[in-house]
């Protein structure tokens, strides 16, 4: 039985949870035979979006180029997990758009919580000028207004935010 793709698209800050949360759907979805693929925004950048920068036609080609990959692979019967910060609404709506099989996960948490994460130091080169057009900081992020799925990763557990994305999937008719 040949099953259907979909992607998940998990949007939001740096430091938000985008990357453990679609590790940890990830890791469900494998354990329960599903053919599973993941696009991380980081690893996107250094193979096939190197030499794009952070100005906002910069930011819109790469998701456009992750959005071509997720098509690709979702119309092959795939479950794509996108981890990506995408910070404009107007290029999440047209890869959504052109993909179709398409759950959009709005990985919320306030901007001090996830500069306290930091897990990288980004916020803190950012914050000192080190560097230029970061996302919350200099640069916007769009929230998204209708996600299919909204996970706050300040206040629930990591597992809270697995179930829901988890759940819209079974929704949607996703998942046997």
């Amino acid at each position: 039985m040949k099953r259907r793709g979909v992607t998940v698209w998990f949007t939001g800050l740096s430091g938000a949870g985008k990357t453990t949360i679609s590790k940890a759907v990830e890791q469900e979805l494998r354990s329960q035979g599903y053919l599973v693929e993941v696009l991380d925004g980081d690893i996107v950048r250094q193979n096939l979006t190197k030499g794009l920068g952070f100005s906002k036609e910069d930011r819109d080609e790469n998701i456009r180029r992750i959005g071509f990959v997720a098509h690709l692979l979702t119309r092959n019967g795939v479950i794509v997990l996108v981890s990506a910060i995408s910070p404009y609404r107007e290029i999440r709506r047209e890869v959504k758009a052109k993909i179709g099989d398409f759950v959009e996960v709005f990985v919320n948490a306030p901007l001090e919580v996830c500069e306290k994460r930091d897990v990288k130091g980004l916020y803190k080169k950012a914050r000192a000028g080190e560097i230029k057009h970061f996302t919350g900081i200099d640069d916007p992020y769009e929230i998204p207004t209708n996600p299919d799925v909204e996970c706050h990763t300040d206040i629930e557990t990591e597992a809270e935010s697995v179930a829901k994305v988890w759940q819209k999937l079974q929704a949607f008719g996703y998942l046997d």
